[in-house]
């Protein structure tokens, strides 16, 4: 792929998983929220095993260790952060959302220093003060939703405390998303094997799918509650078929060509193409307040990925680099 068609697909990967968030707040007034979330991905994941067992030696883990990878990465990356984010989304629109989960990173890099003994420097701690107040700008504690105050009194008026005693359930449940999704990403890289990334994705999707639908139905949900309409269907197949299985077979490629830590730059285009998205096809706006706090969840990633970021800029502009 030349470095156009490689842009094309990046962009193009994070609208697909950008548009989900809009897909989910579709789709969610007619489906239970944890069987939703199941039955999208035990779509994308049967789809997912095929293209494994079409495309690698390796379509099944074997032995202890392989499954074990597939079970956390299936546990924590698929059902842990999506059984928050779908419960959270019943709260929150799929654009303010997607601005919360894109602290993942700033995450993940606290869960190394506890669990990797990864070194942890002043610009890593401003990095997670700037990742935390960026979601204390999102969650507004203490400003009542109707304010007309201006942008400065607002920020004033913000209230640490009243997270604790407002309504912030949307925030806390994708917060916790976001927390299950770096957790299992820290995880996972302490299980080494030669498994192939597409099996081990297929059957995470797999396993998060039955564990999804496991924990829908001890909440008392029940795939009966489903009202089919076209919007209900049309919705789950883009999450399963589009913005899954599709975005992730985009996903497979941009990891082979980039690498991880450049393709984990589509989790801050992500939250832009929802909120466009989110205005385009339900007339949803974020305020300024909220965007500032998604600034200043970048500004935390740059602190804590600035040794990446910076490898990743030189060897882009090296002459080799296509």
């Amino acid at each position: 792929m030349s470095t156009r068609q490689l842009a094309i697909a990046f962009v193009t990967l994070g609208t697909l998983w950008g548009s989900s968030f809009v897909a989910i707040d579709l789709g969610l007034p007619y489906f239970p929220p944890l069987e939703f979330a199941g039955l999208r991905f035990l779509i994308a994941g049967v789809v997912i095993l095929a293209y494994a067992w079409l495309t690698t030696p390796r379509w099944r883990p074997r032995g202890r260790r392989e499954w074990t990878l597939a079970g956390v990465a299936g546990a924590f990356l698929i059902g842990g952060h999506h059984s928050f984010l779908y419960l959270g989304q019943q709260y929150l629109s799929g654009a303010v959302a997607a601005i919360v989960v894109s602290l993942g990173p700033v995450l993940t890099a606290l869960f190394a220093v506890a669990i990797l003994d990864a070194h942890l420097s002043a610009l890593d701690g401003l990095g997670f003060a700037f990742g935390l107040f960026g979601v204390l700008l999102v969650a507004q504690p203490g400003i009542a939703e109707e304010s007309s105050l201006p942008l400065a009194e607002r920020i004033a008026a913000l209230d640490p405390g009243a997270l604790l005693a407002g309504d912030m359930t949307g925030i806390v449940l994708v917060f916790f998303a976001a927390a299950s999704f770096a957790l299992g990403g820290v995880l996972t890289r302490t299980i080494e094997t030669t498994l192939p990334m597409r099996t081990v994705q297929a059957w995470a999707m797999l396993i998060g799918a039955a564990l999804l639908m496991l924990t829908g139905g001890l909440r008392g949900e029940s795939l009966a509650a489903i009202r089919w309409t076209p919007t209900a269907g049309i919705s789950l197949l883009y999450l399963g078929l589009v913005s899954g299985a599709g975005a992730f077979l985009i996903y497979f490629t941009l990891l082979d060509r980039l690498g991880p830590a450049q393709v984990n730059l589509i989790g801050y285009l992500e939250p832009a193409a929802a909120t466009v998205l989110s205005w385009l096809v339900l007339g949803q706006l974020i305020d300024t307040l909220t965007a500032l706090g998604f600034a200043a969840i970048i500004a935390g990633f740059v602190c804590i990925q600035r040794r990446s970021l910076v490898n990743l800029f030189v060897r882009q502009s090296s002459p080799t680099s296509d």
